[in-house]
């Protein structure tokens, strides 16, 4: 049962995640200001929580869960899954940083709209993140498959 509660989770959690860098996509775009920063903060705030319960909830799969640890660690493929979530961890720091600094500038000014060259560095790296992030289900399915082993 404990197997069967922490696949629905994680896959829970991976889809959430997925919704979550989706909407803020959505959101930095040319103009992006006022409210709109600061939901753009929420989201960003809750994607970096979402992200750190997928580890917690995946890793209690790996040590936890009826597979058993050695399946895991000894498949290649898993390795290839934590490697993609790790390139799209390491890639979604600019745009935090970006939208932090915004949201600061946006509090002492009202009327402050980010520079669009911000923005559209912004973007690129998100665009980065939902291509590098489309290969952990690939991963993941070969893994449940057995390729790797």
């Amino acid at each position: 049962m404990l197997d069967l509660v922490l696949a629905i989770l994680h896959h829970l959690l991976v889809f959430s995640l997925a919704g979550l860098l989706a909407a803020e996509l959505v959101l930095v775009r040319p103009g992006v200001s006022g409210a709109t920063l600061k939901t753009l903060g929420g989201l960003d705030a809750g994607y970096g929580a979402t992200a750190g319960l997928i580890l917690v909830v995946g890793f209690s799969r790996v040590f936890l869960g009826g597979k058993g640890a050695a399946f895991y660690l000894s498949n290649p493929m898993f390795w290839a899954k934590i490697g993609a979530f790790a390139v799209v961890g390491l890639l979604s720091i600019a745009p935090t940083v970006l939208i932090l600094r915004w949201r600061k500038r946006a509090k002492a000014d009202a009327d402050f709209t980010p520079p669009a060259g911000e923005v559209a560095a912004a973007r690129r790296v998100l665009l980065l993140e939902v291509l590098v992030f489309a290969l952990i289900p690939v991963f993941a399915a070969a893994m449940a498959r057995g390729y790797g082993l």
